[in-house]
């Protein structure tokens, strides 16, 4: 924890680099992605402070759009839509992923039954090999399942048809850096 304290004491010693965040955000794009620390949405893009909207869930989930009883995420996907006026959304899963591989694998999660909850309550069981440990096939589907997810969005369907917003399915390989995009074409995942 040392390290941590010590960056955030000396990081807002340079203001100048961050007056203008105070003015306001106009991020172009909705990044989710799953809550793993191993996933770092502004290393992977390159993004400086204010060029990313994130929503982090474990396991990168979009949950159904439900009026009655709004989530956090559907809030969070709302602004950024209607609000922040994203021009596009990534959902970003990524290799060797534990709320993947154990719904993949079928895995007793009674110990933690807020995850078990969660997990059952917000998403399919995505297709793939058990024993892979990359879970590369089940965590490709399950991105794509979140991308028709995010597709009853009323907001996003609405973007969508007008033709002001796009949908991107990312796929990033946390041993090696890479990431692969969804080409609809040939439904295949590919450099990008």
């Amino acid at each position: 924890m040392q390290p941590l304290i010590d960056h955030a004491r000396t990081f807002g010693q340079r203001p100048e680099e961050f007056a203008k965040l105070a003015e306001g955000q106009s991020p172009q794009v909705l990044f989710i992605t799953c809550s793993d620390s191993r996933v770092v949405p502004a290393l992977i893009t390159g993004a400086r402070p204010g060029e990313l909207f994130e929503l982090r869930t474990a396991g990168n989930i979009v949950p159904p759009y439900v009026s009655e009883h709004p989530t956090s995420e559907a809030a969070t996907i709302e602004y950024a839509v209607e609000v922040l006026g994203v021009r596009d959304i990534v959902v970003c899963g990524h290799s060797h992923c534990g709320a993947v591989g154990a719904l993949v694998r079928g895995d007793d999660l009674t110990a933690v039954p807020a995850v078990r909850d969660w997990l059952a309550s917000a998403t399919p069981r995505p297709a793939g090999a058990a024993e892979d440990p990359e879970v590369a096939e089940g965590v490709q589907s399950h991105v794509l399942t979140q991308l028709l997810r995010l597709r009853s969005y009323p907001c996003v369907e609405r973007k969508l048809a007008e033709g002001r917003l796009g949908l991107h399915a990312w796929y990033y390989e946390v041993h090696t850096g890479a990431v692969r995009t969804h080409r609809p074409q040939t439904d295949t995942f590919e450099s990008l």
